[in-house]
């Protein structure tokens, strides 16, 4: 009996939607930021988290540098940021995230982190001190800073939002029902009581969360969402498409239309938010000096 060999027919990949395609990382300015970081041994969650709008931010001189080291102490399943046992914290880390933020020039710095469990009060400090020393090495900086959940500790929290950032940043990420395989360790309760929080200790602050979309979640869902957001007086409100990482991630269930966006853009704002910036390769940072400006925050001269 002559064998005849079958070749698997390889499915061919389906093309991304002209409204998913970002511009690739190039250009002086990318590369120039891209030394500057390793010159100074930070960290941009740009590159960490595989953000698609590298290439547009980078070019424009914006980056969210990341804090508290490159390994996150929680396994949230959407994210691409390294896990594992971090390093000590290095509290002159700030002091360098201000000279890069001196050198670039900026008007807006976006400060995030990864989470410390470890040291959940030890953390909050770090960032005290980064908006302190942005203040100090490029006076007249806005800083927005996207914090952690801090495990809800009311000392951490109290910590940052004593340093007056102008823009406090927690993202709730996704709907109640998805949060055990959404986000590792988190609870949706306690991320609405973090923003609650923000506002009692710093009524004239901005507040703001960001949504993913994508994740399996009912339109009902995400608006009920948005309306506990908007119950607890936050200012901005940013909505994008989960992007699936690698295939080690949670997988995407569908790809949601800009008329979509649009749609819950025009739901969200009839709420109350000061600004909503929605689309599909919207993330929390993207246009941050934009959507701070929208609520009347001014740079500083």
């Amino acid at each position: 009996m002559e064998l005849i060999q079958i070749e698997p027919v390889r499915k061919a990949p389906t093309p991304k939607p002209e409204w998913l395609k970002a511009r690739a990382p190039v250009g002086e300015n990318y590369h120039d930021l891209k030394r500057l970081a390793r010159s100074l041994n930070l960290h941009t969650v740009c590159e960490s988290a595989h953000c698609p709008n590298i290439g547009e931010c980078w070019q424009h001189k914006t980056a969210t540098f990341m804090m508290l080291g490159n390994l996150c102490t929680r396994r949230c399943g959407f994210c691409a940021v390294p896990k594992g046992r971090p390093e000590p914290i290095d509290y002159d880390e700030p002091r360098r995230v201000a000279e890069a933020v001196a050198i670039l020039g900026l008007q807006h710095a976006v400060i995030t982190s990864v989470n410390r469990d470890d040291d959940l009060v030890g953390g909050a400090r770090a960032f005290a001190m980064v908006i302190d020393e942005i203040r100090r090495q490029a006076p007249g900086c806005q800083v927005e800073v996207l914090i952690p959940d801090f495990q809800g500790n009311p000392e951490a929290i109290r910590v940052v939002v004593d340093a007056r950032p102008e823009v406090l940043n927690h993202n709730t990420e996704s709907v109640p029902r998805l949060y055990r395989v959404v986000r590792s360790g988190a609870r949706y309760e306690r991320t609405l009581r973090l923003l609650e929080y923000a506002k009692e200790l710093n009524p004239s602050g901005i507040t703001k969360s960001g949504v993913m979309v994508g994740l399996g979640e009912e339109t009902s869902e995400l608006l009920e969402v948005f309306r506990d957001l908007a119950a607890v007086h936050c200012d901005i409100l940013t909505i994008g498409q989960y992007l699936r990482p690698s295939k080690d991630h949670l997988p995407m269930a569908r790809l949601y239309t800009p008329k979509e966006f649009a749609d819950l853009k025009t739901e969200a704002l009839k709420m109350g938010f000061r600004h909503v910036e929605s689309g599909p390769l919207v993330r929390s940072s993207y246009h941050a000096h934009e959507q701070a400006a929208s609520t009347g925050l001014r740079v500083l001269a």
